[in-house]
């Protein structure tokens, strides 16, 4: 991580400014007008999507990042038709690969760890927060890729760097390639392909067949957004419940009678028990505060780090009243009817305090403040001192 932290990026600060019109990065659609007829309906391409944009990383960084201990990246080398998969951690000579194999390195969570990377996601605001999964960086040289296959999400690929074809097909058939380590198809039939450059991007709803080839080297930027299935949500809000629910009362059969069959199940037992588990309730307050953490919670690998020398209460206050905070890179915070939730942990907040803690999760970063409340000076302090904030 020394090497990446240390190597200079270029091109951030001119790529947030030329992404401020959501007119443009939409083709000029317009946010709403692209929500109703292509969002989850059908692909789009925007050419110049950002005009200028030419990456944030150069590939000697984003290796740099998949040889960190903490970073989720994957490894796919494919020979003679036969395609194999890494996953990290790596080691700098894993990639020296060249003329040897085609390959493309994958690194997930890039706005973990670059700020540049969590301001390209704030341009994709018109989308909640509760959907964004992460910003995925890929790297290949010519000839690389991952194979024809289909993801359960959407996706905005964005070009950076170099120049990828896409493939793209809305086929039924998602057969697969049997012993593969990936997800292939194993009949994949294009129907529309483009060659992206620099700015250029794709968006693909979920399902829809894509396969992307390096021209020659490139980098793509992948904005995904996550779609838990619905067995997921289910028992997960069992796993959430198991812990909030009381059920008094104690399995009882004073008026016993023998049985025919000692080994059946009576009518008697099966009808107390489920007297009993009946009493489990919940209501949308239960399932809204179930999303607000589950959907906040951060992925196993995501630790944070405490302030070595944290600063005092009263020291802290004095920043917050000068500069303001910001969110860590890793944290993920949304809100419901006044509840706050905060990398996987619910806060009911005062009403007054409710649009501020708000506008920290929207924006991912708060003004100076020259009123602070006791209460939510404690709260935003004790976030400091878990990871979870920094002081501007």
């Amino acid at each position: 991580m020394k090497n990446f932290r240390h190597t200079r990026i270029t091109g951030g600060t001119a790529i947030i400014g030329a992404m401020k019109s959501k007119l443009a990065l939409l083709g000029g659609l317009g946010a709403n007008k692209f929500l109703r007829d292509y969002w989850q309906k059908k692909p789009l391409l925007i050419r110049q999507a950002i005009p200028g944009f030419n990456g944030l990383l150069d590939p000697r960084q984003l290796i740099a990042l998949a040889c960190t201990e903490d970073v989720q990246a994957r490894l796919v080398t494919q020979q003679r038709g036969k395609f194999e998969l890494r996953q990290a951690p790596f080691e700098p000579q894993d990639f020296d690969l060249a003329g040897k194999v085609k390959w493309s390195v994958l690194v997930q969570g890039v706005n973990h760890h670059l700020p540049e990377a969590a301001a390209l996601l704030k341009n994709f605001s018109f989308i909640p927060h509760a959907r964004l999964d992460d910003l995925m960086v890929s790297y290949a040289p010519k000839g690389g890729g991952v194979g024809p296959h289909f993801d359960s999400y959407d996706v905005f690929l964005l070009q950076g760097s170099g120049h990828r074809r896409w493939q793209i097909s809305s086929q039924s058939d998602r057969s697969l390639i049997a012993g593969a380590p990936l997800r292939i198809l194993s009949d994949f039939r294009a129907e529309q392909e483009w060659v992206l450059e620099a700015g250029d991007m794709l968006y693909l709803p979920p399902h829809y067949a894509h396969n992307g080839i390096a021209e020659d080297d490139c980098m793509t930027y992948s904005i995904g957004f996550r779609t838990p299935a619905y067995q997921e949500l289910a028992e997960q809000f069992l796993v959430y419940l198991q812990d909030r629910i009381e059920v008094d009362g104690m399995y009882a059969d004073p008026g016993l009678k023998t049985q025919q069959h000692p080994s059946e199940i009576s009518a008697a037992m099966l009808q107390q028990a489920e007297k009993a588990i009946n009493k489990v309730r919940w209501d949308r307050e239960d399932i809204a505060n179930f999303l607000g953490c589950y959907l906040s919670e951060p992925k196993p690998h995501i630790f944070f780090s405490t302030p070595g020398r944290p600063l005092s209460p009263a020291k802290f206050r004095q920043t917050l009243q000068k500069h303001g905070v910001k969110l860590d890179l890793k944290s993920q915070m949304l809100c419901h009817s006044g509840w706050i939730f905060i990398n996987g942990e619910a806060h009911r907040a005062d009403e007054s305090d409710y649009p501020v803690l708000r506008t920290l999760a929207d924006e991912r970063e708060l003004t100076a403040l020259t009123d602070i409340p006791a209460g939510l000076n404690e709260l935003l302090y004790q976030w400091y001192l878990d990871g979870y904030i920094a002081p501007v």
